[in-house]
């Protein structure tokens, strides 16, 4: 049997590494833009929220076109898109214009989890979604870890106009390798009959198109709804105000920081596989999805718990180790998470409910971008309560997943009948 399957996680793997690069150079700038452009938290904290806005709107209106178009044509035209409005980052020079800039790449990023989310439903079977899942997935922490190897690096060599050109520029190399490499499994021509009989192993999901006031009716819905606007806005957290955390707490500058955010992130990558892992694994020795699924995601959301602690410690490493498990688990628990969708919906249908649960993730990224922003500015520059929040962000979503969806129950198609949210 052949393993295509494999390369098209690879690609998607890099699609997401790109992305998390693309999104993070500006975090691992602002002490040094700061300082240049006389930022204040709240500044910084707008230009977080305006890209979470527009990350919500293309996140839900990608889903619904890639449903249509397909994932070949939808994932190429995202990343070019969003390479493009990350180079544009290094024409401004005002808050207006990083906001500006900042706009562009949320609305064009919005297609990338929607896609990847469908290709997983369409190249691999159930046993083996939420392990593909978590490994393209760690192309987020991979992301956040090369973010601050190479671009204190190319901001010291060339200024830091070169860091947003430069990790703009990757963006087109990735579309020309998805242009040759991606086609449908029924159309590829690598595909052997065994492996496309595999993919295909699960019973075929019903033809019919869905309308998006029929998904908003259903609990599998809503259910990841809840885990993602609750889990979501704690990564961005991460992402955003780690390099800010190490710099004000222990003082490290843009060089200082680049080792420990490196081994933060790369943490995150062995909870994204091990969390994916951990229920397939379970499902193959014979657990229900259901059961599978819920242990995964109450062992990464106790493992988020500790976290708490993170400003109180008086050493950075130690601060490093518990945000790295914070943030292993928070990947771990997106693994399982997003493979909900798959387990529960339609497959014409998951990009759809990964862009409607994208956009929440993405609104309640701006509402904690902007308590966490005024918080800072009003207790000078005080971790204590943001740490707090993200301690028990996981557990809470997971107790609404649980009374939602006791069982994991496919989405009823009969769309000529109301469904029950609750």
């Amino acid at each position: 049997m052949t393993r295509v399957r494999w390369t098209i996680c690879w690609l998607l793997f890099f699609a997401t590494t790109i992305s998390y690069i693309d999104r993070a150079v500006l975090a691992v700038l602002k002490p040094l833009l700061e300082r240049e452009l006389h930022w204040s938290q709240i500044d910084y904290g707008w230009m977080v929220t305006l890209f979470q806005l527009t990350y919500a709107v293309g996140y839900v209106f990608a889903g619904r076109l890639i449903d249509r178009v397909g994932v070949r044509w939808g994932l190429l035209s995202s990343v070019a898109l969003w390479s493009l409005a990350t180079m544009e980052h290094a024409a401004a020079r005002t808050v207006t214009g990083f906001n500006v800039a900042r706009a562009g790449l949320g609305l064009t990023e919005g297609g990338m989890f929607p896609a990847a989310i469908r290709a997983v439903a369409e190249w691999y079977p159930k046993e083996e979604r939420a392990l593909a899942t978590g490994l393209f997935n760690t192309g987020s922490n991979i992301g956040a870890v090369t973010c601050p190897l190479i671009v204190p690096w190319l901001a010291s060599q060339w200024g830091w106009q070169a860091a947003f050109l430069a990790t703009g520029g990757v963006g087109f190399l990735w579309v020309a390798g998805w242009m040759w490499l991606y086609h449908a499994p029924d159309r590829h021509p690598g595909v052997s009959a065994a492996e496309l009989a595999y993919i295909r192993k699960d019973p075929p999901a019903p033809t019919v198109e869905i309308p998006w006031l029929v998904l908003l009716r259903h609990r599998q819905t809503w259910a990841f709804v809840a885990g993602m606007a609750v889990s979501s806005p704690i990564w961005w957290f991460y992402i955003y105000w780690a390099p800010d955390f190490l710099n004000k707490r222990y003082a490290l500058g843009l060089t200082q920081s680049s080792l420990p955010l490196m081994i933060m992130f790369l943490s995150a990558s062995v909870g994204g596989v091990g969390g994916g892992w951990l229920s397939s694994k379970l499902i193959t020795q014979g657990w229900t999805v259901n059961a599978a699924r819920k242990i995964a995601l109450l062992v990464c959301a106790l493992c988020v718990v500790p976290v708490l602690a993170t400003p109180l410690v008086p050493h950075p490493w130690m601060a490093v180790t518990l945000v790295g498990l914070a943030a292993a688990a928070h990947c771990g628990f997106a693994a399982n998470l997003f493979t909900l969708v798959s387990d529960t919906v339609p497959q014409q249908a998951t990009s759809s409910v990964v862009g409607i649960g994208g956009m929440a993730g993405a609104l309640g990224g701006m509402v904690f971008a902007q308590l966490v922003s005024r918080i800072l500015d009003l207790t000078n520059n005080n971790y204590v309560v943001p740490f707090a929040l993200a301690s028990l962000a996981y557990l809470v979503g997971l107790g609404v997943i649980h009374l939602l969806l006791p069982r994991l129950e496919p989405m009823d198609l009969d769309v000529t009948k109301p469904a029950r949210v609750a």
